[in-house]
């Protein structure tokens, strides 16, 4: 059940921002959270 809790929790907070951010800070926002995604996925895979 925890991972329904997250994803309710992603969407919303996903739903928030679009409401009060600008479509050009979206964006920005996107990029450099799927760059930190994938400096920590290369993090996780690097510490094994």
């Amino acid at each position: 059940m925890e991972t329904c809790t997250e994803l309710y929790f992603l969407s919303t907070l996903a739903c928030q921002l679009f409401q009060c951010m600008e479509e050009d800070e979206i964006e920005i926002l996107a990029s450099n959270l799927l760059l930190l995604s994938h400096m920590l996925e290369r993090m996780l895979v690097g510490s094994h």
